[in-house]
């Protein structure tokens, strides 16, 4: 069944023998792309627990037991898919500053040699500073 299907009540009342489900759909590239490995032999975990369960549960109420299965891998899911984003978000402001500090250290070697006043490069650096050196800044866009 897909994730996002909408299972309706007592959907598998009639069905006695249901003992397994299988996800179809992208959730399986989802579960490929988290950052790391725990994260996806929890989520694994997860989603084959169902098929521990059902072959015990009467078929009364394997809906709800779906349909609970359903809502908790979606939630483990969306709290992974969250951490997954502010990893990415703290690794690409590492990556800006890191090429921040580059250019700063390439603009600030070019003047060196040059005969200049300690006013001078001091302005010359807050100006680096602000703009990496850049002529045109967007703001929030790698320079």
């Amino acid at each position: 069944i897909p994730l996002d299907c909408m299972i309706g009540n007592n959907i598998f009342c009639n069905c006695p023998k249901l003992t397994a489900v299988d996800l179809v759909g992208r959730i399986h590239n989802t579960l490929a792309s988290l950052h790391l490995e725990n994260w996806r032999h929890e989520m694994k975990g997860e989603i084959n627990r169902i098929n521990q369960v059902l072959p015990d549960t009467v078929a009364e109420e394997k809906t709800a037991v779906t349909q609970q299965w359903i809502r908790s891998v979606i939630r483990l899911l969306d709290h992974y898919k969250a951490r997954h984003k502010a990893l990415l978000k703290e690794a690409t402001t590492l990556l800006e500053l890191a090429l921040w500090k580059a250019n700063l250290d390439d603009n600030e070697g070019e003047m060196e040699g040059v005969r200049t006043t300690r006013g001078r490069r001091k302005r010359a650096r807050k100006a680096i500073c602000v703009t990496s050196g850049a002529s045109i800044v967007i703001k929030n866009v790698l320079p």
